[in-house]
């Protein structure tokens, strides 16, 4: 059923005049009627009764009209729909998320996309990891995800939106709690709280090669799942860990936070990434918004020297 048909019924029904539905619908007069001809052909049912000065509806017009309003509201709907969805304003967004830092930075982001593209939907999906948001990524699984730099994959593009400063959480009670920084050699003797080092963590792995880089093995006693648990051994006693700045806020009650001297890398960064050739619009459009809602940290103001930061050029 060709909907320009419809069209004309409709405009003829509510005219209940040839001419003027003609005019309305900006078509000659024996179109109009060809296309009436024809719908009634297709349905095999009289829909007006005519005569050289009146046009009625019939029975079966008259219980079709609302139906065809409706085709016709429904058509509408879908080509704005589509058009939507081909400028980017509408559409899904799957977005993964993973640790402290993404959990505050994800509200910044969604709230800055529902207020400037309410129709852009960010399906969110937690990751316990990183290393699985990537995966996800490049699998096509996910279109945008927090991760952290660097990323050893062509395929993806990302933008830096937040520096972490590494620090070491010790017990409250610790010897060195009282020193304004740390030397990470002076915690050789010391027993380590740490995230699973056979489950992706950056984290984890770039305490250990921290740890060697200052001439020792840390003796890790305690394996947590997440850091709000590794903190909360540290707390209790259990050890001592290397954390992130935004993970302090998680647990306040117990232990000590003090930065580490002399360590290289000095920080973390994160970052979104995505697919770079990801056709998504509505993508697009939430990676714009990023850059004004989490906008890139401004490393040479803070005297961060990315090399330092084992990221290199950012």
């Amino acid at each position: 059923m060709d909907l320009r048909d419809l069209e004309a019924f409709v405009a003829v029904a509510e005219e209940l005049h040839f001419g003027r539905a003609a005019a309305r619908l900006h078509v000659a007069q024996p179109p109009l009627s060809n296309r009436i001809r024809r719908l009634e052909t297709e349905l095999r049912l009289q829909l007006f009764e005519r005569s050289t000065r009146t046009v009625a509806l019939t029975d079966a017009g008259v219980r079709l009209l609302d139906p065809a309003r409706r085709t016709l509201v429904q058509a509408a709907m879908t080509r704005e729909i589509a058009a939507s969805i081909v400028s980017g304003e509408e559409g899904r967004v799957r977005t993964g998320f993973a640790g402290a830092s993404s959990q505050r930075l994800l509200p910044l982001l969604a709230t800055a996309v529902r207020r400037t593209h309410p129709r852009i939907e960010l399906v969110l999906q937690s990751q316990t990891y990183v290393y699985t948001a990537l995966e996800e990524l490049l699998s096509g699984a996910l279109d945008l995800a927090f991760v952290r730099l660097p990323i050893a994959h062509p395929e993806l593009s990302s933008r830096a939106v937040e520096l972490e400063e590494l620090v070491c959480a010790l017990p409250a009670d610790h010897p060195f709690a009282d020193r304004e920084r740390i030397r990470l050699g002076d915690l050789a003797r010391d027993d380590f709280v740490s995230l699973p080092h056979d489950q992706g963590s950056m984290l984890q792995s770039t305490m250990v090669s921290l740890c060697h880089s200052a001439g020792f093995r840390p003796r890790i006693v305690q394996v947590a799942p997440d850091s709000s648990t590794v903190l909360a051994l540290v707390a209790a006693g259990a050890g001592v860990t290397i954390t992130l700045s935004s993970v302090c806020p998680v647990q306040s009650v117990g232990l000590v936070y003090r930065p580490l001297e002399g360590i290289r890398p000095s920080h973390l960064v994160s970052a979104l990434a995505w697919r770079t050739d990801n056709p998504s619009t509505a993508l697009a459009r939430v990676v714009e918004v990023s850059e004004s809602a989490l906008p890139t940290p401004d490393f040479d103001g803070l005297g961060i020297d990315t090399s330092l930061i084992g990221i290199g050029q950012v």
